[in-house]
């Protein structure tokens, strides 16, 4: 048998080497070592590492590319982020917004990124940004799988036509409910909004991801109601709190108490570690808190935990490449992931366990798991996290869509090699 794609001699993720990966029909039709087969392509990774893409569950498209416009974020905290979103808001079009987000995604596909939730602003009326990225996300779809989340950034109740814009836009095909609790008037108000959006979530059977307690304040507490909330409605495995930074400020009997409640509703866990690092503990001296929910203890209950990147040069963060690496590297320092299975966690949480949090059907590099795949320039996920490992290949549907050459780190070293390849150390130049 003749097949689309074989993928040889790759290291997997869960430790497995020198196994070959057989593709047809868009699907993993084989995985095992020495397949003897023939292919259309043949690619060897040549020991190095073969993963499932890279997904992303916390991203805002509609904002994305937007750096400097109309201004720039001076102060660098959260609510001037928002202010300044506010600005820019009138100003937008549906042709910038589509043209930046299109943008990004294929910057996201050469990061070996294949899915990608984002969160779009529904406080507009002319609902322009839900329309554009309705529009991008059909445009994608053959190389990018898009959910997108109806987000009152203004506040469902705060902002005076958010919950008819979040019915509207749910409406025109927008997949998941959000919303922003810690951000009402009051918390009452909070409280109130995650009960309603939830019975939104129930009422039309969709999922539900909440901005949830992005805050250093110890008393929002949020995603106790959101778990509540979860169990009264059935809701479990259907809801994600993002960031949940509050947490890190909580009095340690509370969080006790806390985690079981969210570990019982099944309530998906989606820090950030580069926007959290960046923007909590703005109102610290010293000792400065570091804004990361706390993941070791979520660990510990079994809640599943998925690194977003959330920001790529908007109003709250100036920085980003589409580099889930990157995050599963901030992540790994902020939470203080040091031993070697905590490290193997922190790839998990921006590859398998993001797609558990969109529920992507055929994820994985089983046989019946879909041809998606992306190969390394790394020997194992920990160095993978390590060197920001390039991405050879990007694989969708057994086609290769995105090839980049073998990173080489040029040396200056007297009688040493002149170059090697960083994922391996091996010289692949001539000394002297």
């Amino acid at each position: 048998m003749t097949f689309d794609l074989i993928v040889r001699n790759a290291n997997l993720p869960d430790g497995r080497k020198g196994q070959d990966i057989a593709i047809a029909g868009g699907k993993i039709v084989a995985v095992e070592p020495g397949l003897k087969a023939e292919a259309e392509r043949v690619i060897d990774a040549g020991g190095h590492l073969v993963s499932p893409p890279f997904i992303d569950c916390h991203f805002h498209m509609d904002a994305t590319l937007s750096l400097g416009l109309p201004r720039l974020n001076t102060s660098g905290t959260l609510l001037e982020g928002i202010a300044l979103w506010g600005e820019l808001k009138p100003l937008l079009t549906h042709e910038a917004v589509a043209e930046r987000a299109l943008r990004y995604c294929d910057l996201a596909v050469s990061q070996g990124l294949l899915a990608v939730r984002t969160h779009v602003d529904i406080c507009d009326d002319r609902l322009l940004a839900v329309e554009a990225l309705l529009e991008v996300k059909k445009q994608v779809a053959p190389y990018l799988d898009l959910q997108l989340v109806a987000f009152p950034q203004d506040g469902y109740y705060r902002s005076p036509t958010a919950a008819q814009n979040l019915e509207r836009a749910l409406d025109l095909g927008v997949d998941i409910v959000g919303g922003i609790p810690h951000f009402e008037r009051t918390m009452e108000d909070g409280a109130r909004s995650v009960r309603a959006l939830c019975e939104i979530a129930e009422k039309r059977g969709l999922m539900v991801d909440v901005h949830c307690d992005e805050t250093d304040d110890p008393l929002s507490r949020h995603v106790e109601t959101l778990a509540a909330e979860t169990t009264r409605l059935g809701l479990e495995g259907r809801v994600a709190g993002s960031h949940l930074t509050s947490m890190h400020s909580m009095d340690n009997y509370y969080v006790s108490k806390l985690l079981p409640l969210i570990a019982e509703a099944g309530v998906h866990a989606i820090p950030n570690p580069l926007i959290n690092i960046m923007l909590q503990g703005r109102h610290d001296t010293y000792p400065k808190r570091r804004g990361l929910t706390r993941v070791k203890e979520m660990r510990e209950f079994g809640i599943n935990i998925a690194f977003g990147q959330d920001c790529c040069m908007d109003p709250w963060y100036s920085l980003g490449g589409a580099d889930m690496l990157d995050v599963a590297h901030m992540g790994l320092h902020v939470g203080q992931l040091a031993s070697r299975e905590a490290m193997r966690f922190c790839f998990d949480a921006v590859t398998a366990n993001p797609a558990k949090v969109m529920g992507i059907d055929g994820y994985g590099l089983e046989v019946g798991c879909n041809g998606d795949l992306v190969v390394l320039q790394a020997r194992d996920t920990i160095e993978a996290i390590r060197m920001r490992a390039g991405r050879l290949f990007v694989v969708r549907r057994g086609k290769v869509i995105s090839e980049t050459p073998p990173r080489v780190a040029a040396l200056s070293l007297v009688g040493r090699p002149r170059s090697v390849d960083p994922a391996t150390y091996a010289p692949n130049a001539a000394e002297g």
